[in-house]
């Protein structure tokens, strides 16, 4: 074989091609397979790296992007992953090659990593056209880098394969199981009310978060790698293994597999995020009682595929899916228990039983969404519940509407406290998030738990990058008296793993003149979650005086990412994609000759 011996091809036919192959063309192959200088130049080059032109030539070429990174606990464990997915692609034929690409970790990124995620998408989307590259193997799980890998993916429409990060290890403290977000608010806010000491805390940090991988109750990592194995784009049952386990590695492997074969189906993920993919999505992320943030990031996911997605359809599908996951924060058990329990495999069988989703379409795996369910199996009641018995009878999520939020408003009323969701109440307003920070505890501001608590400032350009500062704190005093829960209203997103009375991504924001920035502490709120209304009890004239005397705050950045992110980003009703990446828009293949 030419070569073999000493790395030397005797002729021009020694070479493998994709016809030898078997294969289609591949878009590789106007990088290596031309017989011009720069295919010459490209093959030299990966001589280069240390391979042999057996090992690539004529073989799809699969871009593993990883989010992996020393600061980023949720995918600590994805450098060893890569290998695993780089296994299978060698296994099936294939020739893997990995990126490094922007890690976006919720945990330590400020001011938010959401205002990188369309960096991340850019990124995606420009690597993977710019580069001799078949087909794409994403790798990420915390919160902001599912929604921005294929976002980044459906613009430029190869085979792709996501393989989610997975959950960490349940938390321990004192006999106590912790959820991971979701138990640092609960004990933070018991620390803050005198019930639990320093000692109590220290104990607590040790015990939160046990090991590699995303939060492991429903928080926005769990939901919107939910939502990827719904849309049909992760091998079945990837959202819920846990990070460490064997099984996890086992996955990555058969995506490297699997992504081979994609491409010689020609199979790009346009054959799968289709609008009845998205749909179940939606159904998918009520049904788990998942975070706020799906409502944004699935609606931008969809713009990049031209599937239009509105806040209506999430509202629509709330109305008839039930909650089944009984998982924190809205329910009582972590994501270990929901693997262990069926995963979403066995969530999915029991919502396409009632037609609540769409069995025909393809996934990834398997030609129908119903083949890749059959035989799915529900092994705990009591975390995946039966329809007959649900921990909700509609999605934990409504869409508000009215003279406050006129192009919307979302709650996740499934894990706010009953009474308030229908309230009428003074407002406490608060201009921006370091002022509330420093004096939500005066008593002179008259707090009380009638109060709204509003916070403006905090939306996609007010934040900057919308942060996730929706849930308000109780003021110390009201915590020590037992109350636990005030409706809260902002233009900002909050936390999956947080829980409350909390309004959220009012549209549009203060920044720009939104409704929300004319309110004055000591107006009237009303709240009234079951006809999906939030209103100001201001009379329109006096709005429209208070319009006419608001001043635009000035730009932010002059220069850089955080200039381009001012121009162009959109608001949290249409998900805050830049309106350049979203609108149609044909983006030539490079010229590789």
């Amino acid at each position: 074989m030419g070569g073999a011996v000493n790395d030397q091809p005797t002729n021009e036919t020694d070479r493998p091609t994709n016809e030898e192959a078997g294969a289609p063309v591949l878009r590789s192959h106007q990088w290596y397979g031309t017989d011009g200088l720069r295919s010459f130049s490209h093959r030299a080059r990966t001589r280069q790296l240390g391979f042999l032109p057996e090992e690539h030539m004529g073989k799809p070429v699969i871009a593993i992007l990883n989010t992996w990174s020393d600061i980023n606990p949720c995918h600590q464990h994805l450098r060893e992953r890569a290998e695993a997915v780089k296994r299978g692609v060698w296994q099936a034929g294939g020739f893997p090659l990995e990126f490094p690409v922007a890690t976006l970790s919720e945990t330590f990124q400020k001011p938010t990593p959401m205002l990188y995620r369309n960096l991340l998408a850019m990124e995606t989307e420009e690597l993977l056209r710019s580069y001799p590259v078949d087909g794409a193997v994403l790798m990420g799980g915390c919160d902001k880098t599912t929604p921005a890998l294929l976002m980044g993916a459906a613009s430029v429409d190869l085979p792709t394969v996501f393989v989610p990060a997975g959950p960490m290890l349940r938390g321990h403290w004192r006999g106590e199981t912790l959820g991971s977000g979701t138990d640092m608010w609960k004990y933070w806010d018991q620390k803050r009310a005198g019930r639990i000491g320093d000692r109590e805390l220290a104990e607590l940090e040790c015990g939160l978060a046990r090991s590699p991988g995303t939060c492991m109750t429903m928080g926005t990592a769990s939901t919107m790698t939910s939502a990827a194995e719904a849309l049909g784009v992760t091998m079945p049952g990837a959202a819920a293994i846990p990070a460490v386990d064997s099984g996890h590695s086992r996955m990555a492997a058969a995506a490297g597999l699997r992504v081979v074969e994609l491409v010689r189906e020609g199979a790009t993920l346009s054959r799968f995020l289709t609008r009845e993919a998205f749909e179940d999505a939606i159904t998918t992320v009520l049904a788990l009682g998942g975070s706020t943030n799906a409502v944004i990031h699935l609606t931008a996911m969809a713009g990049r595929s031209r599937i239009p997605l509105g806040l209506e359809d999430f509202d629509r599908i709330a109305r008839r899916v039930p909650v089944l996951a009984d998982i924190r924060p809205g329910g009582r058990f972590l994501m270990e228990d929901f693997h262990y329990a069926g995963g979403l495999p066995g969530l999915l069988a029991r919502l396409g039983a009632e037609g609540l989703l769409h069995l025909d379409r393809p996934t990834i795996a398997h030609p129908t969404m119903r083949e890749q369910l059959a035989g799915a199996l529900v092994h705990d009641d009591e975390v995946i519940r039966t329809v007959d018995n649900p921990v909700a009878e509609q999605g934990g999520l409504a869409v508000l509407r009215g003279n406050l939020a006129p192009d919307g408003a979302v709650i996740k009323h499934i894990s706010a406290e009953p009474h308030l969701l229908k309230h009428t109440g003074p407002a406490v307003v608060f201009d921006d998030y370091r002022t509330m920070q420093a004096t939500i505890n005066d008593p002179a501001l008259g707090i009380t738990p009638d109060s709204v608590l509003v916070l403006r400032g905090a939306g996609p350009l007010g934040g900057p990058g919308m942060p996730e500062y929706g849930m308000l704190p109780i003021p110390d005093y009201l915590l020590k008296q037992g109350v636990t829960d005030m409706v809260r209203l902002s233009d900002a997103r909050m936390s999956g793993t947080s829980y409350g009375a909390c309004v959220l991504h009012i549209a549009p924001e203060s920044h720009i003149g939104g409704p929300l920035a004319l309110v004055r502490t000591g107006d009237l709120i009303t709240l009234d979650v079951t006809q999906r209304t939030l209103h100001l009890e201001v009379s329109e004239d006096e709005l429209a005086r208070r319009r006419a005397a608001w001043q635009p705050p000035p730009p932010r950045y002059g220069r850089g990412y955080g200039a381009l992110y001012e121009q162009h980003i959109t608001q949290a009703d249409t998900g805050c994609d830049f309106a350049f990446l979203s609108r149609p828009g044909e983006v030539p293949e490079p010229y590789a000759g």
